[in-house]
């Protein structure tokens, strides 16, 4: 097992083509020591040379709700008003910090999601 730093293109290839070769190694074992190490390096590179930004609110808001089933009146029942929650879908409001908050607490939004410009 050579376990070195991933610096290089080339570097992060080689430890994906020795990543798939070792993947169903056995927890404990030497195969499965290095698979660890291995996992941990690639994540640290991908992290640094693949950011993934936040979403844009809106598409957030959107995806939250056809996750939990929620339609614009359900919004609409968050904010106090439909055309409100019809403003804030079509981005022809801003949301304010209350709705902010209130979109965290109800539709668990992270909040660093929700305070991006758009």
């Amino acid at each position: 097992m050579e376990i070195k730093p991933i610096k290089t293109e080339t570097d992060y290839q080689q430890a994906l083509e020795r990543l798939e070769l070792i993947f169903d190694a056995k927890t404990g074992s030497s195969d499965g020591d290095e698979l660890e190490i291995l996992g941990i390096l690639i994540e640290k590179y991908e992290t640094e040379h693949f950011p993934i930004g936040l979403p844009d609110p809106i598409e957030a808001i959107k995806f939250r709700m056809e996750q939990m089933g929620y339609n614009q009146r359900d919004l609409a029942d968050i904010f106090g008003l439909k055309s409100r929650a019809s403003e804030i879908l079509n981005r022809k409001r801003k949301l304010s910090l209350e709705m902010i908050r209130l979109l965290h607490e109800r539709l668990h939004i992270p909040t660093d999601v929700l305070i991006q410009a758009y």
